[in-house]
């Protein structure tokens, strides 16, 4: 059996209508599974006005926006149509990315009919609720989570960090790496642009501190905005450069004040404002990879993150960046602080950086996905 005997249906909570990491990665696959040659089918949320177009054929499913987040969308089964749908399709691996009520309704679907399940990890969903004053529910959770996926046959994180996690949280035994690649043609230390930055305030001697992602909560926002004012206090001086947009926007303006908020970018804009911040403060825990942490590495900037999933298995400490216990406001700021007053130290971990990327490419990335696949498949055919 080859890749293009494969016929993957794939449930994803968010696969195209809002922009994120996990979802572009997800694509990337589907992308490559179709040059392949393999059959997929792709079941997720539509929405009118998409973020982007998605790679290959995707079918609806019934959903309502979460609340206090509208601008997602929650899965809640399979309609009649869907099943039908799936029928008709005739999968031969079920591939789960979020564990929703429909993605549970998928796995019990995939069960009744014999069909391996192949569960992708992208976030640490266990840890949202300790960013809206609910961490009593992590337990909760986690057990919800556990049930979900001990249900599939194996699983893939983005990191071996995010697997040792897994296993310690009893998720499952039969798990595999699917990390992420980054796009070397866009990326690259060549896109800073000088003038781009000062156009936006930022002079050339000055420090640009950056942020890469959607503004919400659960990225840390908190963490970034205390390590500003710890550096405020010092007397270190920076400019904050933010690219994203998100629901946050106002609580983090309001607490970062003087920073450039440049809005969402993509493709060789994105790149560009990338390369031209100066370090990346990346404070987040609930990332299992770091797709913003990789892009940084890969346009030359060293990075400054959590000492969580997914960072620790892309920076190497005192080398391509400085890894920080999370929460350790004092700490991230002696990080940024060094290399605030030494630009030979930031060019050598961004160089060391750079280097580090070009192991991360997404052909052979995914293609790891696609053995996992076939791996199932057989084994489920000899029983």
């Amino acid at each position: 059996m080859d890749i293009a005997d494969l016929r993957v249906a794939l449930f994803s909570g968010n696969y195209n209508y809002v922009r994120d990491g996990a979802n572009q990665a997800l694509n990337r696959l589907v992308d490559y599974l179709l040059r392949q040659g393999a059959t997929v089918r792709v079941y997720s949320p539509k929405v009118e006005e998409p973020a982007f177009e998605p790679a290959g054929d995707l079918v609806g499913l019934p959903n309502l926006p979460i609340p206090g987040r509208g601008e997602y969308r929650l899965p809640l089964a399979l309609s009649p149509e869907v099943r039908r749908d799936l029928e008709k399709f005739a999968p031969n691996v079920m591939h789960v990315a979020s564990p929703d009520f429909a993605g549970h309704r998928a796995v019990t679907w995939a069960r009744e009919r014999g069909l391996p399940i192949l569960a992708s990890v992208h976030t640490r969903f266990e840890t949202y609720p300790r960013y809206y004053n609910m961490a009593f529910l992590e337990p909760v959770a986690e057990a919800i989570l556990r049930r979900f996926y001990n249900r599939c046959d194996a699983l893939v994180a983005p990191s071996q960090s995010m697997a040792e996690v897994l296993r310690e949280q009893g998720m499952g035994e039969d798990i595999s790496l699917w990390e992420r690649g980054v796009d070397r043609t866009i990326f690259d230390p060549s896109r800073r642009d000088d003038s781009w930055r000062r156009s936006h305030g930022i002079a050339d001697d000055e420090v640009a501190i950056g942020y890469l992602g959607r503004l919400v909560m659960e990225k840390g926002l908190d963490v970034f905005a205390a390590t500003v004012a710890e550096l405020r206090e010092r007397g270190v001086p920076h400019k904050v450069l933010v690219i994203g947009e998100g629901p946050a926007r106002e609580w983090f303006s309001e607490r970062v004040p003087g920073a450039v908020f440049v809005g969402f970018q993509r493709g060789e804009l994105l790149a560009r404002a990338v390369a031209s911040m100066d370090v990346l403060l990346n404070p987040s825990v609930t990332e299992t990879f770091g797709n913003v942490t990789l892009e940084a590495m890969a346009s030359g900037v060293p990075v400054v993150a959590a000492r969580a999933t997914g960072s620790t298995s892309l920076v190497v400490n005192g080398e391509t960046g400085v890894l920080v216990e999370p929460g350790n406001i004092a700490a991230f700021a002696d990080a940024i602080a060094a290399y605030a007053a030494d630009p030979g130290l930031r060019a050598a971990h961004g160089a060391a950086g750079e280097k580090r990327s070009r192991a991360y490419g997404w052909d052979a990335i995914n293609g790891e996905v696609a053995k996992a696949y076939l791996r199932l498949v057989e084994a489920r055919r000899a029983g």
